[in-house]
């Protein structure tokens, strides 16, 4: 935990308070929480290394739910971040899978746009969700001083042609759109290979939400508003649409993890994700790497049952739009099923991050 997450006012549980706790599949979580191992063992907190570190130099790794479960009452005390509501919010996300052309043509005309030399990393990549509201990315100006990068609409306009930035072409600016929110795409090209694309950056503005941008100006109502009737809405009218992606004016740049084969998505400082245990989280209140228990009693989808959600996550990754102590977005997979399961997600949530005894 960091010095800002010690600031934070806990209420400390026990493992028998949490509902559902004994029930889950601890060996599940433990080999998502393993999978970040690696990369939390170079940057993060004290306690979280030191479990990281015990875990990359055990000999023989809990083999069961049982010894999992072990793992994890051995290591670390339950918590609640004391913030005043009864719940927060859990959503989704997803890898979308397009498809796309390494050649521009009629067909596939709008470029992916890998990260341009001159992007500055104002904060780092972990910190970018917890501090969206200001500017994260800058460029210099001809006089060396910092200065906002350019705009969605600025870059749609040119403001980046003749750069060589463009990675691949897809088929229109809403599928851009969607892959840029979801941070990363598995492109099927016309040439019958697949690339994985990952996010390498933005360009720092802060991210306003077209979701609710449509609901402020009365296009739909809140309870009409998800992932798939926003995605027909736009594609629609690409006119119309592009004026409205515009009030967005955060813009996300990619790099060629791999072929499809080769790779798996990756979160923020490439920790690998797992489905449906891997979290996006505001690290204010929650390190990376580290696992959270969440409830959310009336999110039956995922699982196709009732009684909602009881299951240890990890997390992985963060989010311009991830704010609050209970603010999570669940990952859901790769494709269309995913993105169906993450667009229906939007569900009231308790989080229990397991702190490092």
């Amino acid at each position: 935990m960091d010095e800002k997450q010690s600031l934070v006012e806990r209420e400390v549980m026990r493992f028998d308070d949490l509902p559902g706790w004994a029930d889950d599949d601890h060996l599940a979580a433990y080999q998502a929480f393993a999978a970040s191992a690696p990369a939390i063992l170079k940057s993060g907190p004290a306690g979280m290394v030191d479990v990281c570190r015990a875990v990359l130099d055990a000999s023989q790794p809990p083999s069961n739910r049982q010894a999992a479960r072990r793992f994890f009452e051995d290591r670390f005390t339950p918590t609640r971040v004391k913030h005043g509501e009864p719940s927060g919010l859990l959503t989704g996300y997803y890898e979308p899978q397009l498809n796309g052309s390494r050649e521009r043509t009629s067909a596939f005309s709008v470029p992916v746009l890998s990260r341009p030399q001159d992007l500055i990393n104002l904060v780092e990549e972990a910190q970018r969700g917890a501090l969206a509201e200001q500017m994260t990315h800058a460029r210099r100006g001809a006089d060396g001083q910092l200065m906002p990068f350019f705009t969605r609409r600025e870059i749609d306009e040119g403001a980046l042609e003749d750069r060589g930035l463009e990675l691949l072409f897809l088929a229109d600016p809403v599928e851009l759109f969607f892959m840029q929110v979801q941070g990363s795409g598995l492109i099927q090209l016309t040439d019958g290979s697949s690339l994985r694309l990952i996010y390498d950056g933005k360009n720092g503005h802060p991210y306003t939400s077209v979701g609710r941008y449509l609901i402020e100006s009365g296009v739909f109502c809140d309870s009409e508003m998800n992932l798939q009737a926003l995605l027909e809405w736009l594609k629609a009218d690409l006119e119309r649409a592009r004026d409205v992606l515009w009030c967005n004016e955060s813009y996300v740049f990619f790099r060629v993890l791999g072929a499809e084969n080769d790779t798996r998505p990756l979160g923020t400082n490439g920790i690998p994700l797992t489905p449906l245990r891997s979290l996006a989280v505001d690290t204010r209140f929650y390190a990376l790497g580290q696992p959270v228990y969440i409830l959310a009693p009336t999110l039956d989808h995922i699982r196709e049952g009732t009684g909602g959600i009881r299951r240890l996550m990890v997390a992985h990754d963060v989010g311009s739009a991830i704010k609050g102590a209970e603010r999570g977005d669940l990952f859901c997979g790769s494709g269309p099923l995913a993105g169906a399961k993450a667009g229906m997600t939007k569900h009231p949530v308790n989080f229990f991050g397991l702190v490092p005894k």
